[in-house]
């Protein structure tokens, strides 16, 4: 070996490694895709409820103060299992019920406390956004997030 390092040798490690790591972004690109499309997307409960409910989440800019499976901001709590921690997974009527009572009972006006606007949102935009939080806990987010206080 050479203690100099040829153009040609320089030119051939250049392509070499580009090519390499090209071809193991591209490995793992696919591998994500398949992931997210076969295993961690629950594509048989995503019906039009849960689509509007993504709607009205956006819409509403949640995701400037709360986090969803780790996106998003941290000024409110995380809610990608806030079904789990309330306790109403299971319930979607429960789970509307307690959503509406949290989203109308806000501002509290407590002095110092973080207070979430009210939205005056409607009872569908209201169910439509349970059923998308419910979706979104059920999904297999890898032991996302890594404690039930989110």
């Amino acid at each position: 070996m050479r203690e100099v390092m040829t153009k040609s040798m320089a030119r051939n490690t250049f392509y070499g490694g580009s090519l390499f790591f090209i071809l193991i972004f591209l490995g793992l690109s696919v591998h994500s895709h398949r992931y997210i499309v076969n295993q961690s997307t629950d594509a048989n409960t995503l019906n039009e409820s849960v689509a509007a409910g993504k709607r009205v989440w956006e819409h509403n800019a949640c995701i400037n103060c709360h986090t969803i499976l780790g996106e998003g901001a941290y000024y409110a709590p995380e809610v990608g299992n806030v079904m789990t921690r309330w306790g109403v997974l299971d319930d979607p009527e429960a789970a509307f019920e307690t959503l509406k009572g949290w989203m109308e009972s806000m501002p509290t006006g407590i002095e110092g406390r973080r207070q979430m606007p009210n939205f005056h949102l409607t009872d569908d935009e209201i169910r439509d956004l349970t059923n998308f939080l419910i979706w979104t806990d059920k999904i297999d987010a890898q032991d996302w997030p890594p404690n039930d206080a989110g």
